[in-house]
């Protein structure tokens, strides 16, 4: 049966082939377009759905609060960015660089999610939970990516 960590590293892993795949792409194209979107949605509502359920188990115990609190200030920093690339226009320099910045530090968090965090999950919450965190993950994530579509059909009406 498929736990949280299972979940989250293969969300962890379809990010790390977006944002090589993403890195191979120049100027303001359809394909860069269709990539940054994928990207930019899916690690949104990933980010959402961890911190609900995830990271909202660790803080309650004493050995993953700190563990917990530090990563989601990360996902802050990171949403800033990914709204602030968002924006910018994706044929300039400042877009590349300001990308690149933002990939070491995201490929730098969900590494130390999964080598330093991880660990003390598996130490402090239970295997049952674990595994009931994958489901609630997973629905918790749908919810928010359709809250995301909605969003942007309002933004388009208007």
């Amino acid at each position: 049966m498929t736990d949280i960590y299972e979940v989250l590293e293969a969300d962890h892993n379809h990010h790390r082939e977006l944002l090589e795949q993403l890195s191979q792409t120049s100027g303001d194209t359809s394909q860069r377009r269709q990539l940054w979107e994928k990207f930019y949605f899916d690690v949104k509502s990933h980010a959402a759905a961890e911190e609900e359920t995830f990271y909202a188990n660790l803080m309650k115990t004493e050995d993953g609060q700190s563990k917990a609190r530090h990563s989601v200030a990360e996902h802050k920093e990171v949403d800033d960015v990914l709204d602030e690339l968002n924006e910018m226009d994706m044929s300039s320099s400042g877009w590349l660089n300001r990308f690149n910045s933002m990939r070491h530090d995201y490929e730098h968090h969900i590494d130390e999610e999964e080598e330093d965090i991880f660990p003390v999950g598996k130490q402090e919450i239970s295997v049952q939970l674990a595994r009931e965190l994958a489901q609630k993950f997973k629905e918790r994530k749908r919810k928010e990516r359709d809250l995301v579509d909605e969003k942007t059909e309002e933004k388009l009406v208007e």
